[in-house]
């Protein structure tokens, strides 16, 4: 199922039209609207109902198709191609890179959108540039990565209730006056749920940097000084391995709609420029390929140790449930039998 859900958003991408995705954050915003306040308690109670749905949706359908393996397939296939954006983030970083070649920064500037939440009206094209890098960066964690690892980790539940938490941190989990209380149980959620894909992201970068033309040396040795700089535990690990892997340095202000940030550099070299945006893409697809190698290999290896130990523990568990029910029917037999025998010995006195 993830193998066929990872070939269909190769082959297709995203559907243009009635995007489940999209569907779930029209219902996400509706179920805001009714449960919003200005407090995390509201937020986590929204975060609890939008992931848990999902999730239980999820759940229902594997147990449902338990006994029935090509169908439970089917939908991990149909789950995974819904939730990934692999194909959709190379398309935009490739046509980020031919309008800003063609030397047409404003079409340029107006598909930023499609990447971060930027306000890109006074970008200029290495600030249009970079701002594409880490979005292609830290997204092929967040499109690609992530959802392959909770799903080979919880099958459809895993690759539903990820993707809900990722879209309600898109939509919440941002820091403006009207989400900086509400939305953080669902950007600190986001931020768990990333803590290992964006690690194994940033490894999987370094180990294919020669796809992009890169060096596996620097990457590494960005990766290890410059990761933990990034305000965000998770976004810093993908964008100091490809700022490596590039041979290039990101980071600096970003300017978001209403609010600025200034974040440390990531990386050496020169700023990147429009010629690095098709390499960015090609280390994207392959660090997806390689992820989805390592999820394709979990179920068929940890994953059945981990179950084989699972069901020996059980068995062992209901074998020692037996044997101490069995030792408590017989010392309750033994204590029958003295008082039968005192009662006995008392009536022939």
């Amino acid at each position: 199922g993830l193998v066929a859900g990872y070939a269909l958003d190769a082959l297709f991408g995203d559907p243009k039209r009635g995007h489940p995705v999209a569907g779930f954050g029209r219902a996400a915003a509706a179920l805001e609207r009714r449960l919003y306040r200005p407090d995390r308690r509201s937020g986590a109670a929204f975060t609890a109902l939008a992931v848990g749905a999902p999730v239980l949706l999820g759940a229902a359908a594997a147990i449902g198709t338990r006994r029935r393996p090509v169908a439970r397939a089917v939908l991990v296939a149909g789950g995974t191609w819904a939730v990934l954006g692999g194909r959709s983030l190379r398309h935009e970083a490739e046509a980020m890179g031919s309008a800003l070649r063609a030397g047409d920064l404003p079409a340029a500037r107006q598909r930023l959108g499609n990447l971060c939440g930027r306000d890109p009206s006074s970008l200029d094209e290495a600030e249009v540039t970079r701002a594409t890098v880490e979005s292609v960066a830290e997204n092929t964690s967040d499109a690609v990565v992530a959802p392959l690892f909770w799903g080979a980790l919880a099958g459809l539940p895993g690759l539903l209730g990820y993707r809900a938490v990722n879209t309600l941190d898109a939509m919440v989990g941002h820091r403006s006056a009207r989400y900086a209380r509400f939305g953080t149980p669902a950007a600190r959620l986001d931020d768990l749920l990333n803590l290992v894909p964006a690690r194994l992201t940033g490894l999987l970068t370094i180990a294919v940097a020669p796809v992009g033309r890169g060096d596996r040396e620097r990457a590494w040795r960005v990766w290890r000084r410059d990761r933990a700089d990034h305000p965000s535990p998770n976004a810093g690990q993908c964008e100091a391995a490809m700022a490596g892997a590039l041979g290039v340095r990101l980071g600096g202000r970003n300017v978001y709609f209403g609010r600025s940030e200034v974040r440390p550099f990531l990386g050496d070299g020169p700023r990147p420029d429009p010629r690095h945006l098709p390499r960015a893409a090609r280390l994207s697809g392959a660090v997806g390929l390689a992820a989805l190698g390592l999820a394709v290999a979990y179920p068929l290896t940890v994953g059945r140790l981990t179950s084989a130990l699972a069901r020996r523990a059980a068995r062992a568990g209901a074998g020692a449930g037996a044997a101490k029910a069995s030792a408590v029917r017989d010392m309750k037999a033994s204590v029958t039998k003295a008082r039968d025998m005192k009662a006995s010995a008392g009536r022939g006195r």
